[in-house]
């Protein structure tokens, strides 16, 4: 009471402290959130020619595709937010250009995108019935039906609204390449140099000394080596934004003695269970084992176990045995002689769900009943009815059938409880089939059924936390490459490696792949993790990173991360690129060594004393692949173009090994059928059009890209 009766004597004070309060509330308000007044958390990943992107739609765009176009695969996250990036970025900008050109997709056409006889592609490829190869017109009617009716699922909504605007922004950008590709023309010259590309033809006889025949310590290089190389090819390595490179230790984690051992002690203890299981493949799924419906030969097992489950008991359990990185229990389920090949014919209706199993069934019956009583032939009705493109056509035929060819359910009748001209209806995950047995081999083999459990051979956690914490202790002692380097000098299972450059986005880290870890150690190197300030080159990272297998899900490696080089926007130095043309420099002096010794262009002379072959190479063309000897050297085809036919070439440097070649004949193109040519090549450029379109776009309004400093 005293403490109020003291407030109430001083007013002033009650109001103010109220005052403070509320002021505080405001500020804090202010600075904080996406609503923030005075900058606060930022809303947006980049702009597009001055237009934000915002969290809130990239989230939300992210989301739809996830759960609706990837829903069950194994889709990268950040391939995903990749994706996500460039279609907004792209939509924004074909949206602005359609309207500043007056472009548009009217209700009519988008309709007609979505359901009519001119689909959209998106909407031919996500809607094709995999089974038939054909868009499922049954399905779209369906979705178009609900739409209009307004019974459509929330959720499907949703998705529908964002594939909307897919179809849009392709439908435009399509409309926008077609526009500049009218600006495409091909004059008569180009005609005739394309058909000579084409169409003419040289008949080769090359040797090829390839530069591995020199050995790297053979070679010795100098700054003006990587100076020379770099001054003609530099305008190869422009960049549009600035990349880093990080070299990284990676501590390999595989199994101790002790962690196999368990393991193997582990299986064995199911022998006996196993060996008693009347329920196979009960016991086998509850193990997480494979049961195997085919029944296979020896020279398809491993060897270890391959005599024995032709000799021994069927019910026998054979193992633990390693079969790559597992323990393997393998149990005899069946024994039989089997035809090496048989002949059938068969009628297929196509089924995906129990209404349509169900249809099927019954007309196969139908199919049965009428060919058993002679109102039909099978062959005709195969013809007219079997939905297998593969043998309806032939009446339903398939001759000369090897055991495992076809699916389980078809293979067992086929090959073992079938009888000879008898009629079978078979219910496999094609639909259902009448299926007739026409002949078997005489000749047979053995071949046995399996069924196998299995445990990989996998560090246990005790390992795995054991070895993290020593690479721990390492990391914290040593702060720089080179220190790293010392501690781990000699150490088993240790990986040194330099990544090739990667921007602030990427999520691939060489042969390190992708992932949520290399995500970090990219973030890391840009200085862009909130946890860690921006390291200087040479930097260890503070933390360690896990990598997983992508099979079994356990820590496979630990990796400690050093930036090794941060490249700037341009046209690097060459001592930033001398790590990266450092192999083509090398091919230089090793081709200047091997042309130094080159003192005649007699093939047979060259051939003997470098110990290689002349390959004789036809059919040359400057466009197009080319086979053999001259795989992957198109620009020394092209210096080959001058020589008359029975000249020799003097030695020529090549990608992989120094060349000399005599031209043993020239096939000149004929006449073109100029409006034929102009029209491939035409289409050509028009094919590219597309996606050169919209990259030019993109660096025409400009892009900032500030993803990175998010995830």
């Amino acid at each position: 009471m005293a403490l109020i009766g003291r407030i109430r004597k001083n007013t002033w004070l009650l109001i103010t402290v109220i005052g403070l309060a509320l002021l505080a509330f405001i500020l804090m308000d202010m600075m904080s959130g996406q609503t923030s007044l005075l900058g606060g958390q930022p809303t947006s990943f980049g702009t597009v020619g001055g237009d934000k992107i915002e969290i809130n739609e990239f989230n939300k765009t992210e989301s739809i595709m996830r759960d609706f176009l990837y829903r069950g695969s194994n889709v990268d996250a950040y391939a995903l937010k990749d994706q996500v990036w460039n279609y907004l970025v792209e939509r924004n900008i074909v949206n602005k250009e359609a309207d500043a050109l007056g472009l548009g997709v009217p209700t009519e056409e988008l309709m007609d995108l979505q359901f009519g006889n001119n689909l959209s592609p998106l909407i031919s490829q996500r809607f094709t019935n995999q089974q038939t190869r054909q868009v499922d017109r049954e399905q779209l009617n369906g979705i178009k039906a609900q739409i209009q009716d307004g019974s459509i699922d929330d959720n499907f909504k949703y998705f529908w609204a964002h594939q909307e605007k897919e179809v849009v922004k392709q439908r435009l950008q399509d409309k926008l390449s077609n526009m500049a590709s009218k600006a495409i023309y091909t004059p008569s010259w180009m005609v005739d140099a394309v058909n000579n590309d084409l169409n003419g033809s040289m008949n080769l006889a090359v040797v090829k000394v390839p530069y591995e025949d020199i050995d790297n310590s053979e070679v010795t290089l100098t700054d003006n080596d990587f100076k020379n190389y770099y001054s003609e090819n530099s305008f190869r390595y422009k960049q549009d934004e600035e990349t880093r490179k990080v070299e990284y230790i990676s501590f390999n984690i595989s199994a101790t003695a002790a962690d196999s051992a368990a393991i193997r002690n582990q299986l064995a203890e199911r022998v006996e269970t196993f060996r008693n299981s009347t329920n196979d493949s009960l016991f086998v799924e509850s193990n997480f084992g494979v049961f195997n419906p085919t029944y296979m030969t020896t020279d398809a097992l491993p060897a270890s176990i391959a005599d024995r489950v032709i000799s021994d008991p069927v019910g026998t359990v054979i193992g633990p045995y390693v079969e790559g990185n597992a323990y393997v229990l393998t149990k005899v389920i069946d024994r039989i002689q089997m035809a090496d090949s048989a002949d059938t014919r068969h009628i297929l209706i196509s089924a995906t769900d129990e209404a349509s199993f169900a249809a099927a069934q019954a007309r196969i019956d139908s199919f049965k009943t009428v060919i058993q009583n002679g109102s039909a032939k099978f062959a005709d009705l195969a013809t007219r009815f079997s939905q297998d493109p593969g043998s309806k056509d032939k009446g339903g035929m398939y001759e000369n059938v090897t055991p495992n060819q076809f699916v389980p359910e078809y293979n067992k009748v086929l090959f073992i409880t079938g009888k000879i001209g008898q009629l079978y209806p078979v219910r496999t995950s094609y639909g259902v089939h009448l299926v007739e047995v026409l002949s078997r081999d005489r000749n047979t083999s053995t071949r046995v059924k399996l069924a196998n459990i299995s445990q990989s051979i996998m560090p246990s956690e005790e390992t795995q936390q054991t070895a993290y914490n020593e690479v721990y202790k390492i990391v914290q002692a040593n702060r720089d490459i080179t220190s790293l380097k010392a501690a781990v000098q000699g150490k088993p299972n240790v990986d040194i490696e330099t990544t090739s450059a990667f921007k602030a986005n990427d999520f691939n880290l060489g042969l390190l792949g992708g992932g949520q870890a290399s995500r970090d150690i990219i973030r890391w190197a840009y200085g862009v993790d909130p946890k860690f300030s921006e390291p200087s080159v040479g930097d260890a990272s503070p933390e360690v990173y896990t990598y997983q297998d992508q099979a079994l899900f356990y820590n496979n490696k630990y990796v400690i991360a050093t930036l090794n080089k941060v490249i700037p926007e341009g046209t690097p130095s060459w001592q930033d690129l001398k790590s990266d043309i450092e192999p083509y420099v090398i091919n230089r002096k090793k081709a200047d060594i091997l042309k130094g010794k080159m003192n005649t262009t007699d093939l047979n002379t060259l051939a003997a004393t470098n110990r290689v072959k002349i390959d004789t190479v036809n059919n040359v063309r400057f466009a197009g692949a080319t086979p053999g000897a001259l795989s992957g050297e198109n620009k020394l085809i092209a210096q080959l173009g001058s020589l008359d036919a029975n000249a020799t070439s003097a030695p020529i440097a090549g990608n992989n090994g120094v060349y000399v070649v005599k031209v043993l004949g020239k096939n000149a193109a004929s006449a073109p059928n100029a409006a034929s040519v102009k029209l491939n090549v035409e289409n050509s450029y028009k094919g590219r059009m597309g996606f050169g379109l919209i990259q030019a776009m993109k660096k025409a309004v400009g892009v900032s890209d500030e993803r990175s400093s998010f995830f």
